[in-house]
């Protein structure tokens, strides 16, 4: 397809004098795992309202699936799933009863068992949804917007609250989606998630992006820098080390960043070759997304 599955041109959103949202772009491909990122407050729970329908803009030109979300049809709203924050499915209905529920809202739904299995939950599917884990609940939340067989899928925060196995858990079925050709916009405070699932990420603040890209270049890039560190025997020696932007804890652990990290090394190796100093644990290494987005966002904090 030649025409993006989500296109935003110069979109903003005001409320009285305060804009929330100040004229971004981005587009997304067909099949495509997008992460918006962003602290609360950038923006993005917004922009993500406008994109589903629910919100209105203040100016911009938006296209989702080829159709202005401000005008949706009922097919546009059968190629769409949403996966909301906090969902509520009714607790007496069993897993399947509510998946065959959903599925009679659409116009060309995916199979009740399928889909059940692709969520990782036909061993529960006759249990009432109120008895269910709270990852087993996100998953039949998933379920539920997967039923209609949408193109296009919606996860805002998806694994809030889960334990590290149920976020692996997640992490699978959403790698499964992506396997499917699914179109996904996910949004999550966990930027290891970002990391591990989405193919590109934009990072908003304060209303802008500030930053968009596929997660592993955005920290090879100049807006952030190498991280060298390394222990030193004494907490007051790096005072004396030849380079600037050090910070040591009391510990005696140093850490540094720097754009060219060969001669950095070079100028700390020669340094510790004349001093007889040992740097122990010395690693130099390109700044995870986290890093990134903290820098990004001006809440970066050193050692």
């Amino acid at each position: 397809m030649s025409e993006p599955a989500i296109s935003v041109r110069g979109l903003r959103k005001r409320y009285g004098e305060h804009e929330v949202v100040q004229g971004i772009d981005f587009e997304i491909a067909h099949g495509e795992v997008f992460g918006l990122l962003g602290a609360n407050g950038a923006g993005k729970t917004t922009t993500i309202e406008i994109l589903e329908g629910y919100r209105t803009r203040t100016a911009g030109d938006v296209r989702v699936l080829g159709i202005d979300p401000a005008e949706p049809t009922r097919e546009w709203r059968d190629r769409i799933g949403l996966v909301l924050q906090e969902c509520q499915l009714d607790p007496l209905l069993t897993v399947r009863e509510t998946m065959s529920l959903y599925a009679s809202f659409f116009t060309h739904p995916r199979p009740v068992d399928a889909t059940i299995e692709l969520v990782g939950l036909s061993e529960k599917c006759d249990d009432r949804v109120g008895r269910l884990s709270g990852g087993q609940r996100r998953r039949a939340d998933v379920g539920v917007a997967l039923i209609g067989d949408p193109d296009l899928i919606f996860l805002d925060e998806p694994t809030t609250g889960f334990d590290p196995a149920a976020r692996r858990g997640a992490w699978s079925m959403i790698e499964g989606l992506a396997r499917l050709g699914k179109t996904v916009l996910l949004t999550t405070h966990y930027m290891d998630e970002a990391q591990n699932l989405a193919d590109r990420v934009a990072i908003m603040r304060k209303g802008t992006i500030a930053a968009l890209g596929k997660p592993d270049e955005l920290g090879a890039g100049d807006l952030s820098q190498t991280v060298i560190t390394f222990r030193l025997d004494g907490p007051d020696r790096g005072a004396s080390l030849p380079v600037d932007g050090v910070v040591a804890d009391p510990s005696g652990r140093v850490t540094l960043r720097s754009k060219d990290a060969q001669r950095t090394l070079g100028e700390l190796l020669a340094w510790a070759e004349r001093g007889n100093v040992t740097l122990h644990d010395l690693e130099a290494r390109r700044p995870d997304l986290e890093e990134v987005f903290l820098n990004v966002i001006g809440e970066r904090t050193d050692g």
